[in-house]
């Protein structure tokens, strides 16, 4: 192992050892060079004030090159801004803003010690950095049965987890804590688990309310007591698109520092929450009270990044910090939240209203992101997604044999009455081959 791993190690279990023995293999041997190629070019453009032949890129007139074809259309932007390498950790500004951004639309935060977003080439990538680092062959990663499919490659087919699944929902068409809990406990002898907690829920757009959200904190915290390290990974890719009464939330701030066996990282980012869905503009954050540890865990997650993609992308990040600086940034996103909002409650107005009944359907709750999903009773999912997009031109996505999920999100209010009467239509035309 290299020395500087070791060193990072050795940080690690000062901080909290239950940390490290959550560390997968590579999460343990993985390291951000502190001598190489980047420390030297940085020494170089602190203190080399005649000529800097250490960085990677090609400069002209005391800035990066650039050619006008493409300056020309982000004259808005100074080129030392968009076409240079962005740090591996991102733009510092940025880094900065983002953590205030947390803090504000995070209450339970106030107090707790966190460190700072590291950028992420959006969240799948923050959740394989969280894979690389913690997922171990056999390790237990759980999550509900309704979920979105990009687990399974991440954690099972890149780094041969055990995927364990609990229902989301009760029986009351509630959240599930003691399935959760249930399947914590079930790990105790392993010692160790993983958590993803995708709140509001892909492919559902569920959110659980104040009490739920309570209920899985304190699930998480008695598998911790009865000797379970746990990595409480909240996937907060649609945050902020809660609709009714739910969490306004990320549970990262209660989770963080809830106990020494728990591990409370947040992966976020602007994708979805500013809309810029191309930007690939994430990021992941850790919790801790070691303010050592969180430095070992950055210098691990630089490792990771340095060794997959090297950096982010530099563009984006300047787009990202421009936007969230503007002044008119909180009432244009407001706006799009409203739309949002009417889009989903368009949708529940119209299941509701009784025009389609509940023999053929019933909808599993949504109060929140950009789906729902609708529960079939009478035809297959699949047979009925076909059939729409042949003979309908209607694309849905079917999951499993009964469910089948809508992105109201990308449908205009005033169509969404017209694609559930197409969705019902299919469903006779079915019944009735």
């Amino acid at each position: 192992m290299n020395p500087q791993a070791g060193q990072l190690n050795e940080s690690i279990k000062a901080g909290n050892e239950h940390v490290y023995d959550m560390l997968s293999t590579l999460g343990r041997e993985i390291f951000f060079p502190k001598v190489g190629i980047l420390s030297q070019s940085a020494e170089a453009t602190a203190h080399a004030k005649k000529y800097n032949a250490t960085i990677g890129i090609a400069t002209e007139n005391g800035g990066p090159m650039h050619l006008g074809v493409i300056q020309e259309k982000l004259s808005a932007f100074a080129p030392k801004d968009l076409y240079g390498y962005a740090p591996p950790a991102g733009k510092p500004e940025l880094r900065t803003v983002w953590r205030g951004k947390m803090l504000r639309e995070n209450p339970s935060l106030e107090g707790k010690s966190f460190g700072n977003p590291i950028v992420t080439n959006a969240l799948t990538h923050g959740l394989s950095i969280v894979a690389d680092l913690f997922a171990e062959p056999g390790d237990a990663v759980v999550y509900p049965d309704k979920n979105w499919e990009n687990y399974e490659l991440t954690f099972g087919v890149r780094r041969h987890a055990e995927l364990i699944t609990y229902p989301l929902f009760t029986e009351d068409m509630t959240f599930n804590s003691d399935g959760l809990l249930q399947a914590l406990l079930a790990q105790k002898d392993k010692g160790k688990a993983i958590v993803l907690l995708n709140f509001p829920n892909n492919p559902t757009g569920y959110t659980p309310g104040i009490k739920e959200g309570d209920a899985i904190v304190a699930a998480i915290l008695q598998a911790a007591e009865e000797g379970v390290n746990v990595v409480a990974v909240c996937d907060d890719a649609y945050f902020g698109l809660f609709f009714e009464d739910s969490l306004k939330e990320s549970l990262f701030g209660k989770l963080a520092n809830v106990h020494p066996r728990v591990l409370a990282v947040k992966i976020d980012g602007a994708t979805k929450e500013e809309y810029v869905w191309g930007f690939r503009v994430g990021f992941i954050t850790y919790a801790s009270e070691s303010t050592d540890l969180l430095a070992a865990l950055e210098q691990k997650t630089l490792g990771i990044i340095r060794a997959t993609i090297s950096s982010g992308p530099h563009p984006s990040q300047t787009f990202v910090l421009d936007a969230l600086k503007a002044p008119a940034f909180e009432e244009q996103k407001e706006e799009k939240f409203r739309v949002m909002k009417g889009r989903a409650n368009k949708v529940k107005a119209l299941l509701d209203s009784g025009k389609y009944g509940d023999e053929v359907w019933t909808y599993y709750p949504f109060n929140s992101g950009y789906f729902m999903c609708l529960k079939l009773h009478t035809v297959q999912a699949e047979e009925l997604r076909q059939h729409l997009i042949h003979n309908y031109g209607l694309g849905t996505i079917a999951l499993g044999d009964t469910d089948l999920r809508i992105a109201f999100s990308c449908i205009a209010e005033e169509n969404l009455e017209d694609l559930f009467d197409l969705v019902y239509a299919g469903i006779r035309d079915l019944e009735k081959a």
